[in-house]
C-alpha cells in the first residue's frame, strides 16, 4: 500500500506540472495578465565542497549567499516553471575561463568531478557561469549548449508556455559582443521561437505606445515561444539599444526607464520596499520580474513576506532559488502558487 501511495503521488506531481507547464486556461490573456514563477541563475550548480569549505573560513557571509543549486534546465521546465535566468561572459577567443582559481585550490582533492573533460571552455563563444574563480560548476558551460537543450525541449513540447529567460552579460560587453549575443540566440532556437521587442512594437515608434494601443500577444499566440530580458543598466544598456531605437532590431528587451521608447519588460528586483511602484508600472502595461528570495536569506528563514508582496506587487516574473525546498540546510521554504502551480491568472487584473 505505501508502494501505491507513493507511486499514485509521483504521478499526480507528474501530472500537475504537465497542467502547470501548459496551462491552457490561460490561453486568451495578454502576456501582462498572467504571473509566473522561475528560477534565479538556474544553470548554476553547487560549489564544489571542498571549495566551499576553504572561501568560507575567507568570506563567511559570501559564501553562504552561493549555497544552493538547481535541478537540470529541461526538468525545470518540465515542472511547469516559465522563467530561467542565465549569467554570460564574454570570451572571443577561448580559453578566458577555462582555469578557475578555485581548481587550483582544490587540486589535491581527490574525487572530484571532471570541469571540462571535452574543452568547451577552450573554444570561442559565450561561456555561462556565476562567479568566475568560484562558482563556475555549470549545468552548461556555453551557451550554444544551453541554447540547444532548449531548443530540444521546445521542439518536444510545441505547445508550451512562453518562458521568459533573462540575460545578464557579465564582465566587459562591447556592442558588438551584444550583435554576435543576438546572433548566437536566434541560431541556437531560430527565429520562429523568439518573441522579440519588434513583434510587440509593429508599425509604432515606441513600444510603450504599441503596449497601450494594441496591447501584448496573447499566451496562445506566444506558445512554444522564448522571451528574452536583458538584465543591465548604465553602459551595458545604453550600448545594447544605440543604433536601435525602440529595439529595432534587436532580440532582447532591455530594461529601460519607464517612459522610454524602449521600455516595455523591466526589473524591479524589491518585492517589499517596491510593492507600490510595481503595481503601478504593471497597470501601465509594463512587464515586471521581481524576486521571491536572494542570497538564501528567505529560505533559512523561513520569511515568505517577499514572495507575498511579490504575488500581490502583480509582477509577472518572480524568481526564486527554492520552486523546490533546499537540499544544502534544513528549511520548509518552497515557492509556488496555490495547489503547487508555477504560473496563473495575474492577481491585480479582474477578470
Amino acid at each position: 500500500m505505501l508502494f501505491a501511495s507513493g507511486l499514485l503521488g509521483n504521478i499526480a506531481a507528474s501530472a500537475q506540472g504537465q497542467a502547470s507547464a501548459f496551462s491552457p486556461a490561460l490561453d486568451t490573456l495578454p502576456l501582462n495578465q498572467i504571473q509566473v514563477i522561475g528560477s534565479h541563475n538556474s544553470y548554476k550548480k553547487p560549489i564544489d565542497t571542498a571549495l566551499f569549505k576553504i572561501i568560507q573560513q575567507q568570506k563567511p557571509k559570501a559564501v553562504m549567499a552561493l549555497d544552493y543549486e538547481h535541478i537540470p534546465i529541461p526538468e525545470q521546465l518540465d515542472m511547469g516553471l516559465a522563467n530561467l535566468e542565465i549569467d554570460v561572459y564574454v570570451d572571443e577567443t577561448g580559453g578566458r575561463y577555462a582555469h578557475p582559481k578555485g581548481l587550483e585550490m582544490e587540486k589535491d582533492v581527490k574525487g572530484l568531478p571532471p570541469y571540462d573533460p571535452d574543452q568547451e571552455m577552450m573554444k570561442p563563444g559565450f561561456k555561462i557561469l556565476h562567479v568566475k574563480d568560484w562558482d563556475f560548476r555549470s549545468q552548461y558551460l556555453t551557451l550554444k549548449a544551453c541554447l540547444a537543450d532548449l531548443k530540444k525541449w521546445s521542439d518536444t513540447h510545441p505547445r508550451h508556455l512562453p518562458i521568459f529567460i533573462t540575460l545578464e552579460p557579465k564582465d566587459q560587453f562591447t556592442q558588438v559582443d551584444f550583435d554576435k549575443l543576438d546572433q548566437a540566440l536566434i541560431e541556437g532556437l531560430g527565429r520562429k521561437k523568439i518573441l522579440v521587442p519588434d513583434d510587440v512594437r509593429k508599425n509604432h515608434e515606441r513600444l510603450g505606445a504599441a503596449i497601450k494601443e494594441e496591447g501584448w500577444p496573447t499566451v496562445a499566440q506566444s506558445r512554444g515561444k522564448f522571451i528574452f530580458l536583458l538584465d543591465a543598466k548604465g553602459e551595458k544598456e545604453i550600448l545594447y539599444v544605440k543604433d536601435h531605437p525602440a529595439l529595432r532590431g534587436r532580440v532582447l528587451f532591455a530594461n529601460a526607464d519607464p517612459g522610454t521608447p524602449e521600455a516595455a519588460m523591466l526589473f524591479r528586483n524589491d518585492s517589499k520596499d517596491q510593492l507600490k511602484e510595481i503595481q503601478e508600472l504593471v497597470k501601465q502595461g509594463y512587464i515586471i520580474r521581481t524576486r521571491a528570495d536572494a542570497n538564501t536569506w528567505e529560505a533559512r528563514n523561513n520569511d515568505y513576506s517577499a514572495f507575498e508582496a511579490a504575488k500581490q506587487s502583480g509582477a509577472q516574473i518572480i524568481t526564486t532559488d527554492y520552486y523546490k525546498k533546499s537540499t544544502h540546510f534544513p528549511s520548509n521554504y518552497q515557492v509556488e502558487f496555490e495547489g503547487g502551480a508555477f504560473s496563473r491568472k495575474n492577481p491585480l487584473f479582474s477578470f
